[in-house]
């Protein structure tokens, strides 16, 4: 697949197909079941999967930096949010420097890696002051506002520690992808549906009306994935930036769900 008019053209085969047997879709509708037929959670995924494939020039253009093996990440430090593997967020950057660090994404692989800072009032961090683990992300576009500020969405891929310094005119360093455990064990499992148990009842909603392909659309927590449901949760919660990087930390799929819970109870005795 090499553009987002290819995965559009199999979306409105789709629907002609199902509409020729009495079956209707909307084209978003459509969209998901693409995603979802590769691999993919949903829409939004796949768009960010594919735009981080896409070069940010046109074919046979001169000015695109290759990254050489070895090389470091650049660095996207963020002052309060924690960003989570699969989540697509809103990010805006004003400082010179993690505007460099995009640009450099921009020009090689559109990607980043996203790492909360320590301390919010700190205005250039280094990476000592940083948390030691983030998210990779990839840069699904960017739109510069009327006051210089960069607004980008990014969709986290996956959770990697930061290691040594590459020396560049921005943040990057090496990095080290982070390894889940007990991800598809029994008491996952277990835990994942206890988990969406007391997240629905905390948070008063009510999703069994909801069909399926919304709830996928609107990234409600489902069971299908205990890695997934934990990540998904877990921003959702009214907890200290601190306890959230302390749940991205855990790469203990069980001890993770465990410790939501208990951040749920503890919402729940403090409402």
């Amino acid at each position: 697949m090499r553009d987002f008019r290819d995965a559009k053209a199999m979306a409105h085969s789709l629907r002609e197909a199902l509409k020729a047997k009495s079956v209707s879709l909307t084209h978003s509708e459509s969209l998901e079941l693409v995603a979802r037929t590769l691999g993919l959670p949903d829409w939004n995924h796949l768009a960010a999967r594919i735009e981080s494939s896409l070069p940010l020039v046109p074919s046979g253009a001169t000015n695109t930096v290759s990254v050489a093996a070895g090389a470091g990440i650049p660095i996207v430090p963020m002052r309060d949010l924690v960003v989570f593997p699969q989540m697509v967020a809103p990010i805006f950057v004003g400082r010179e420097k993690t505007r460099r660090a995009i640009e450099r994404a921009l020009a090689t692989d559109r990607r980043v890696l996203v790492v909360t800072q320590r301390s919010s009032g700190d205005d250039d961090p280094q990476l000592d002051a940083l948390y030691p683990v983030g998210v990779t992300a990839a840069l699904i576009n960017r739109v510069v506002m009327t006051d210089g500020t960069l607004k980008l969405a990014i969709s986290g891929l996956e959770r990697a520690a930061v290691g040594k310094p590459v020396a560049e005119e921005f943040l990057a360093a090496e990095i080290a992808p982070i390894e889940e455990s007990n991800g598809q064990s029994d008491k996952a499992v277990l835990l994942s549906r206890l988990v969406l148990d007391a997240y629905r009842m905390f948070a008063n909603v009510d999703y069994s009306h909801v069909p399926p392909q919304l709830q996928a659309r609107l990234h409600l927590p489902d069971i299908g994935d205990p890695s997934l449901l934990a990540d998904t949760v877990a921003p959702l919660l009214p907890v200290s930036i601190a306890q959230r990087q302390q749940l991205l930390e855990t790469s203990d799929v069980t001890a993770r769900l465990e410790a939501i819970l208990d951040l749920i109870k503890a919402a729940q005795k403090a409402a």
